[in-house]
């Protein structure tokens, strides 16, 4: 019972973080949903910038914050380890979730470029973006890194064995493919409205002070990620042909 209650956990959370991905999607590029990034404002611009800076503060603190390693070993202490990755998952998408249910638009435009022929080049970047996002997530494990692995496995009563090493693809010329999505997702539109930058420079500086943590973690673990950071660019991919090199940790 307590193996099909973990399991059943764990794809629940996937289910939670699917949907809420595919909301972002809308919320960001201000596709389909009710209310998105730049819906008309509602409140007072000093109250909605406040407002969305504590959101997105609150994210930023929980999504980096589960996922250090001492975090981690006290989570695990009190969760079976098989759920903890999928605990986080389901952590970070009710994060998401209040982020974009409590998001106050501000309104003022940056940028106007919708009406020009640049647009349909923009709205390519911002799919192109999530699209690297999603197939970033498959090259390194898409279902490890979500904790449908983990949740599988003691299902079947199998030990867990994190993914070996692996260097496929886009990691053989840039670490973090993931993040050049997000990076092309949340900068890319037409109509750059205050809100929305904002959203981008949060977001962004998350990602670069994220991505120096989660290095630093991989360095601790995996000796090998020295070589294979001073061989592949961070964020920018290179076109120069690598070696085998070591392989790269598919996360920490």
């Amino acid at each position: 019972m307590k193996k099909n209650a973990i399991f059943l956990y764990g794809v629940l959370s996937y289910g939670v973080f699917l949907a809420t991905f595919l909301y972002v999607i809308g919320f960001v590029g201000n596709l389909w949903v009710p209310k998105s990034i730049d819906s008309a404002p509602m409140v007072p611009l000093g109250q909605a910038l406040a407002i969305d800076l504590v959101l997105l503060g609150v994210f930023a603190v929980q999504h980096s914050l589960m996922a250090r390693p001492f975090f981690k070993r006290w989570m695990t202490r009190v969760i079976p380890v098989a759920a903890e990755r999928s605990t986080y998952v389901l952590a970070s998408s009710l994060a998401l979730i209040l982020l974009v249910l409590g998001w106050q638009p501000i309104g003022g435009v940056v940028w106007d470029l919708s009406s020009t022929a640049m647009a349909p080049l923009i709205h390519a970047v911002f799919g192109l973006g999530w699209m690297l996002v999603l197939l970033s997530t498959l090259l390194i494990d898409h279902f490890d890194l979500f904790g449908l692995r983990q949740v599988w496995l003691q299902l079947r009563g199998r030990p867990y064995a994190p993914p070996q090493f692996h260097r496929p693809w886009l990691y053989r010329f840039i670490r973090h493919p993931l993040y050049l999505g997000f990076f092309l997702a949340i900068w890319a539109t037409p109509t750059m409205t205050i809100a929305h930058l904002v959203f981008a420079v949060m977001c962004s500086a998350y990602i670069l002070v994220g991505t120096r943590l989660e290095e630093r973690d991989l360095r601790e673990v995996h000796p090998e990620y020295d070589r294979y950071a001073r061989e592949v660019p961070r964020y920018l991919p290179s076109l120069r042909r690598r070696g085998n090199g070591p392989e790269l940790p598919a996360r920490v």
